[in-house]
């Protein structure tokens, strides 16, 4: 397996830091002005499984493994609160995630969505959301005629899974809309 040397870290790589693994969340190159001193790479890293963040600088001759980190398609049976269990769609087997590790992705899941689950060393550590998921809208205002010229031309409105977003005034509960996972915003019915 190639390594990676400090001088090719890039946002959002996976690497290994004395033997667990990380996402690299900012890399900064800093250059000294003394001449002969090296180079160093200042990282900010998050643990994969615990996400606690970590500051470390490396120097450019540094090298890294890349964690042994694969994803695997699954879907999303159901939650009992605490729990998230999914099912691995290769091998049929149920395994579960927190509420802890999923955080606030946990308001994009409902019965039957298919993702991705990173897995490290075989154990689920984390999940990754489709690009967009389909949720019904439990509650909204009315959206009035008039109501542009007091702030807009979208309301709030809660989703099946909780999830807030605002929505534009013609979506009633009951519908279905188009949400995306990245930013957490409306982009159409469904």
């Amino acid at each position: 397996m190639a390594l990676i040397g400090a001088n090719e870290l890039k946002r959002k790589m996976l690497i290994e830091v004395d033997g667990q693994p990380y996402t690299v969340m900012e890399v900064f190159f800093a250059t000294p002005s003394a001449r002969g001193a090296s180079t160093m790479v200042r990282t900010k890293l998050r643990h994969l499984i615990t996400d606690a963040v970590l500051e470390k600088s490396f120097k450019t001759s540094e090298k890294f493994q890349e964690p042994d980190v694969v994803l695997t398609p699954a879907t999303f049976l159901y939650s009992d609160g605490e729990e998230f269990y999914f099912m691995d769609e290769g091998s049929y087997e149920q395994f579960s995630l927190t509420a802890e590790q999923l955080g606030d992705d946990r308001l994009y899941l409902k019965d039957g969505v298919s993702l991705q689950v990173r897995k490290y060393n075989e154990v689920p550590i984390s999940m990754q959301l489709p690009p967009f998921v389909e949720l019904k809208v439990v509650s909204t205002e009315l959206g009035l005629r008039g109501d542009t010229a007091s702030g807009g031309t979208t309301k709030p409105a809660t989703l099946e899974t909780g999830l807030q977003v605002r929505v534009p005034l013609f979506i009633k509960e009951g519908e279905a809309v188009r949400v995306s996972t990245q930013t957490g915003e409306f982009v159409g019915r469904a």
